[in-house]
């Protein structure tokens, strides 16, 4: 949507009223599974995992997703996982998941402190002149979230800590070494 033109600040100032998913299709955005992956399209053409996470992005899904009107969104994502648990195993990674799907087999929290978070994003953006900044937004996406409700977690979720991991590979071990105990149990 910030590609056709919408700015943050049209967001917030219409986001109690911006339903997700006729949003969703009037810009004529779909999802695919592709080689295992969720992509986003938008008239046919890909959008990229850089505009997807974004710093713009990330500020943009925590001002609109907590005050827009998401019951439809969530109805379609509840029918898109049903479908998709038809075929396969599924692994779902989203902010409201517990509000979208409350039937999760496993709800995982995955965790880690400020200042790892700001150290990944500035190599992820490749931008570590800009740490303050980087730090800035994090807190500002981390109390949007908090007050949309993003952060509730349920007597069944499970928080797992990745602060200490040194790359992917090692959070997502770690991630898998949870679940294997969970299917132990």
């Amino acid at each position: 949507m910030m590609k056709n033109g919408k700015t943050l600040d049209v967001f917030q100032k219409e986001s109690s009223n911006i339903d997700i998913k006729e949003m969703m299709d009037y810009y004529n955005i779909s999802i695919k599974i592709e080689n295992n992956e969720t992509n986003f399209y938008m008239d046919n053409e890909k959008i990229s995992e850089e505009d997807m996470q974004s710093k713009e992005a990330s500020i943009a899904v925590s001002t609109v997703g907590g005050k827009a009107q998401n019951e439809n969104l969530f109805i379609f994502a509840r029918n898109l996982i049903e479908d998709l648990k038809t075929k396969n195993n599924v692994i779902l990674a989203g902010r409201s998941l517990m509000q979208i799907y409350p039937n999760l087999d496993y709800h995982l929290f995955i965790t880690a402190d400020l200042e790892e978070r700001v150290r990944r994003k500035c190599i992820q953006y490749n931008e570590i002149d800009i740490k303050n900044e980087i730090r800035e937004n994090i807190i500002k996406r981390d109390k949007l979230q908090e007050d949309a409700g993003f952060y509730k977690l349920s007597p069944s979720t499970i928080v797992i800590d990745v602060t200490n991991c040194k790359s992917a590979q090692e959070s997502t071990k770690l991630v898998l070494e949870k679940i294997n105990l969970l299917e132990t149990v």
